[in-house]
């Protein structure tokens, strides 16, 4: 669910071009699971040419090849619709360690971490070299609200009222002062 909904393009490139052409699932559940694994570590080295990546593309087509062997009897489908967001979350935010680490050791530092078997991780490693700012933990408090509370889109703007829509407008408008204070951040893509 999560690759299909997530980064579209990047997911249906993968599908046509890789998947697809190496046989998809339509030569067995192993060729099926060597298909997955192996389309999301090419999907990890197309980012870059690191460990980091390539651990995230694993983390990912482990991810897909345990969810496709445990099919419907994974325990994982009996959880309540919340667990399994916030489980899938927890699992994506691992990959995106690995993902947004200036280099292995950093991403392993963070890790061990987050399981107390080293000391608090540095600003410099947790936030790339940006001193932490209490806006930061505010942006994400309401954004995280927002994804938890707001129904599906479409739903959600078929019930729109005036207070709704100037409170919409409000947090845009604070979130784009709050942007606009902060240096340049150019778009991830273009370092690949």
């Amino acid at each position: 669910e999560f690759w299909r909904r997530w980064h579209i393009s990047l997911s249906s490139w993968l599908r046509d071009y890789l998947y697809i052409p190496l046989g998809g699932n339509r030569r067995g559940p192993v060729r099926t699971y060597i298909n997955l694994a192996l389309v999301m570590l090419l999907g990890g080295l197309w980012h870059g040419a690191s460990w980091n990546f390539v651990i995230w593309g694993a983390i990912h087509g482990g991810m897909l090849c345990f969810e496709r062997f445990m099919g419907r009897r994974s325990p994982y489908h009996f959880l309540p619709d919340a667990a399994r967001v916030m489980l899938t979350f927890l699992l994506v935010n691992l990959g995106w360690v690995f993902f947004r680490a200036a280099d292995l050791p950093a991403a392993v530092a963070f890790c061990r971490s987050l399981v107390g078997l080293a000391t608090p991780v540095p600003n410099e490693v947790l936030l790339g070299g940006v001193i932490y700012q209490p806006y930061y933990l505010a942006t994400f408090a309401i954004a995280a609200l927002v994804v938890w509370t707001a129904p599906q889109t479409w739903d959600w703007t078929r019930r729109i009222t005036p207070f709704k829509a100037v409170v919409i407008l409000a947090l845009f408008l604070l979130s784009l002062v709050v942007l606009s204070t902060q240096a340049f951040n150019p778009f991830i893509y273009f370092i690949f």
